[in-house]
């Protein structure tokens, strides 16, 4: 905790237990209680104790996350003055060039989507609202590590560059000198570093000086390397972002 207090264990653990539920999709207490290396009346207690707060529901014995953490995150999402200045021009721009259009912020040292729109050729690879991923192993990723401060970019790759694939950038001088370029040029572009096959170009969305996040195009690896789509994609993107911000400023 940053301030010195030291973490409620129990809270810890429900928690965990949540997590388990989310990676087998639903479980009774006995799996829990194995997942978690504790005793299955422990598990049970959690259980019924999370089923009581509407996050968890007992179907037949077998408990599941409910749709409740949907409503959350919604609420969340629709709160954002950055979802609600983009929310339009992603959907144009998905039409309009048909491909998977994203709205990334950073939290917690990684990228988290915001919200996706998708056009009538969209890539389908299970991305989807909330969904996080390195900062360094897409381009929208680090058309926001390039944009934040030395020492938060510093903190945030000191911990360390997790390898996706076979592409994506673990050397940090190689990382450092990508991000230089980004910077100058305003945005980032690259292919096969976060998914095989997934190619991204991605553009900060910077307001009155402060970063709020940033906004990509995903499409196949073979489009985003043919140079004058990429171009056709980027002058695009950045009218995007020229309208989102402009939106988020004045609210027209």
């Amino acid at each position: 905790m940053t301030d010195g207090t030291p973490p409620m264990n129990s809270v810890l653990r429900a928690f965990d237990v949540l997590n388990v539920l989310w990676e087998v999709n639903g479980a009774g207490p006995s799996e829990v209680a194995t997942q978690m290396n504790i005793p299955k009346s422990t598990a049970h207690v959690y259980l019924r104790t999370l089923q009581e707060t509407g996050y968890v529901v007992n179907d037949g014995g077998e408990y599941q996350l409910s749709h409740r953490f949907l409503t959350t995150g919604s609420r969340i999402k629709h709160r954002s003055s950055l979802f609600q200045a983009s929310e339009a021009k992603l959907q144009e721009l998905a039409m309009e060039t048909g491909e998977l259009v994203t709205l990334v912020i950073e939290k917690n040292g990684r990228s988290v989507i915001l919200h996706i729109e998708s056009g009538n050729r969209s890539l389908e690879l299970g991305i989807y609202s909330g969904m996080t991923t390195p900062l360094h192993s897409n381009a929208t990723g680090k058309a926001i590590l390039a944009h934040l401060s030395s020492d938060r970019a510093d903190e945030i790759i000191d911990q360390g560059l997790e390898r996706r694939t076979e592409e994506t950038i673990t050397n940090e001088e190689t990382l450092r000198a990508e991000l230089k370029t980004v910077r100058e040029q305003g945005y980032a572009v690259d292919w096969d570093q976060q998914v095989k096959g997934m190619g991204l170009i991605g553009a900060p969305i910077i307001i009155n000086g402060q970063l709020k996040g940033s906004a990509g195009v995903v499409c196949p690896t073979g489009r985003i390397k043919d140079e004058t789509y990429q171009h056709e994609l980027l002058q695009k993107l950045e009218g995007m972002v020229d309208s989102i911000t402009i939106k988020y400023r004045y609210g027209t």
